[in-house]
């Protein structure tokens, strides 16, 4: 998507959904666009480091990955030339190191082509990389929006999304994944903008303004919301 397409989902998401209207106009331009990892190698190997860490922690232990390789670009070969010992120096668990470990032997042997991945289908993407070791759904669908910036995707399992549709559509629950899907039906064919704006409605909240959203639950299900919006943030 260009910028033109951007302001073009904009302006339909406006038109479409009055509810999300508000917020839209608030929030101004969509920032999806605003960066992004140099390819995708690095993407995917930025989303292995970053799962279950704070913003702050993910970004110190991804800068120090990267300054073991030369002039910090990351390669298949440079990672299977490290050791186990010199990855969990930087700060990797045994867990993340076993998920890259398979992201590169499968980038090695043929069984993953990053450079094919922009051919394929949303679908396809998504069967690809689930296929790796500690690749979910979810971080599939945000190496779609972030990397590949597919226009349409809804992300109907994402803790964030749920909770922002909460509050701006003023629910008593956070609606189900079949029900945010009927709601994002007036988004296509730019549901990726429509998650991106819900998204950003949150980094406003104060934490109890979070916890109240989700129905008072005790805070480590406020904390699950802000660090999967961070998450979503840092995939791009």
């Amino acid at each position: 998507m260009t910028p033109a397409d951007y302001e073009r989902a904009r302006r339909l998401l406006i038109r479409r959904d009055p509810i999300l209207r508000v917020t839209i106009q608030r929030l101004g331009v969509c920032g999806m666009a605003a960066r992004q990892h140099t390819d995708h190698l690095t993407a995917l190997v930025r989303s292995i480091v970053g799962q279950q860490l704070s913003s702050k922690a993910a970004a110190t232990i991804f800068g120090r990955f990267c300054d073991l390789f030369p002039n910090r670009q990351i390669s298949v070969a440079g990672v299977a030339a490290l050791d186990d010992g010199a990855l969990r120096g930087v700060g990797l668990s045994g867990q993340k190191l076993a998920y890259l470990r398979d992201l590169c032997a499968r980038i090695a042997d043929g069984r993953l082509r990053p450079d094919e991945l922009e051919a394929l289908t949303d679908d396809e993407v998504i069967a690809r990389l689930t296929a790796v070791k500690g690749f979910g759904r979810w971080t599939a669908e945000m190496f779609l929006m972030f990397r590949l910036h597919r226009p349409d995707v809804l992300p109907v399992g994402d803790l964030g999304i749920a909770t922002a549709v909460q509050r701006i559509y003023r629910l008593r629950q956070r609606p189900k994944p079949e029900r945010l899907t009927r709601i994002g039906e007036a988004w296509r064919p730019y549901r990726s903008v429509a998650c991106w704006y819900l998204w950003e409605s949150l980094k406003s909240l104060e934490p109890a303004a979070v916890r109240r959203s989700v129905g008072g639950k005790p805070s480590p299900t406020a904390k699950a919301v802000r660090r999967q919006s961070r998450s979503a943030s840092r995939a791009r």
